[in-house]
């Protein structure tokens, strides 16, 4: 099998010739630009500035020559446009706090803070307020909250919504269009694509880092509050979001047709490392109407499946994701309460779709030994690795830190393994 025949399969829930990788196919299964630079260098490869396609968490792009080294199946799309609000257009050489040499787009721009501390500005405009810190000596952004003091009695939902979120222009599309009929005609890799707007509540996008001016509740903590005080602002702010996402799936399909195979739909995290962080009551009064409503357009209008990225416990809420209609489920951080790897396939893994819980991101990858990585790589094929329906990926985002030897010992013992649970 070719990667798109292999993903198709594994999507269907049926079982392919070897389980797919996925790295870098989006933002939640990427890799530290850091860490990529030592990876290309591990693999004998040769050592070249790396692109930071998404600065908020200092992700590197994997190029076409670390993908064919590890057997990469996946990519994905809608790179043009970073979380602060530029373009990654016209590369220009910067040099981080751990002293990587990368190239960033043009729109980055920073200054230094007395503190040290580096600033970001949202489309790379520093007559705005900045909207990301980086601390000195760290290795990603913190959203900066911009948040002007708050009429409770008269929040406003259209405004907040209209200082985050709007319909795709024609040049996006374009380049969206260009990019996925470049990947069908001239690769064979499965291509992820991107649903703006379904990630109702994303606490990444509260802050809106790429806004020069956002409005409205700003403030993480009274994002999560408004739920129980105001749940009709939430409702109706939700309501208008999901217009939005709506009209930009019709384009998008208008763009890609049945090019892509699967949509990344939403990045909210409704887990904590012990337990959800709301009450599946709250979720389904406030959230689930609108998952089902994404995924019913998606499914009605289109082939492509449905990803959700979803981290911590979230035991207590996956039927209702099953009733929503999603098909996709990552990062299955299996290292937060209740998340066993044996339950989640025992009970799900005929409905939804694993992608991740590869390796235990927490401590395994960036403090075992790779003797460790090996073992810990080796349980999870054992497990989520028969039967179809797993795409291979780290528990999130691989970052700034992990040593190459763990690295690449994750991806000798799934190439070894052959991806198939049969051959350990």
């Amino acid at each position: 099998m070719n990667s798109r025949e292999r993903v198709r399969k594994t999507l269907n829930h049926e079982v392919p010739d070897r389980i797919p990788l996925d790295l870098d196919a989006t933002a939640v299964t990427g890799i530290s630009a850091s860490t990529y630079g030592h990876l290309r260098r591990a693999l004998g490869l040769e050592s070249k500035p790396v692109k930071v396609w998404e600065p908020f968490q200092m992700l590197g792009e994997v190029e076409l020559d670390v993908k064919e080294a590890l057997g990469v199946d996946v990519v994905g799309t809608d790179r043009l446009l970073t979380a602060f609000g530029f373009a990654n257009v016209n590369w220009k050489p910067w040099r981080p706090f751990h002293g990587v040499d990368v190239l960033v787009g043009e729109g980055f721009v920073t200054t230094e803070a007395e503190n040290g501390d580096l600033l970001v500005y949202p489309g790379g405009d520093l007559t705005a307020s900045p909207s990301g810190r980086m601390p000195k000596n760290g290795f990603y952004f913190d959203a900066i909250v911009r948040q002007e003091p708050l009429d409770w009695d008269h929040l406003n939902a259209q405004e907040w919504v209209r200082s985050r979120f709007f319909i795709y222009p024609d040049f996006y599309l374009e380049y969206i269009q260009r990019e996925v009929d470049n990947l069908y005609r001239n690769t064979s890799f499965s291509i992820m694509g991107f649903g703006f707007g379904g990630s109702f509540g994303d606490i990444a996008g509260v802050p809106a880092p790429g806004s020069r001016a956002p409005k409205g509740i700003s403030d993480p903590e009274d994002w999560y509050l408004v739920h129980a005080s105001h749940p009709e602002f939430i409702k109706e702010a939700f309501d208008l979001e999901c217009e939005i996402a709506l009209k930009n799936l019709d384009l998008y399909r208008e763009a890609v047709g049945d090019k892509i195979d699967a949509i990344f739909i939403s990045g909210t995290d409704f887990g904590s490392q012990r337990g959800p962080i709301m009450s599946p009551r709250m979720y389904r009064q406030l959230y689930k109407p609108y998952h089902q409503k994404i995924n019913d357009w998606v499914h009605a209008n289109t082939g492509w499946k449905t990803f959700y990225h979803c981290c911590g416990s979230i035991v207590a809420l996956l039927d209702d994701f099953v009733e929503a209609g999603v098909d996709i489920l990552n990062p299955v951080q299996t290292s937060a309460e209740g998340m066993d790897p044996v339950m989640l396939r025992e009970k799900y893994g005929d409905k939804l779709v694993f992608w991740g819980g590869g390796v235990d991101t927490q401590r395994v990858l960036p403090f075992g030994t790779p003797d460790e990585v090996r073992e810990d790589v080796r349980r999870r094929l054992e497990v989520l690795g028969e039967g179809g329906g797993f795409v291979f990926a780290a528990i999130h985002n691989i970052q700034h830190g992990v040593p190459a030897e763990n690295l690449t010992a994750m991806f000798e013992t799934l190439k070894e393994c052959g991806g198939r649970a049969s051959h350990l």
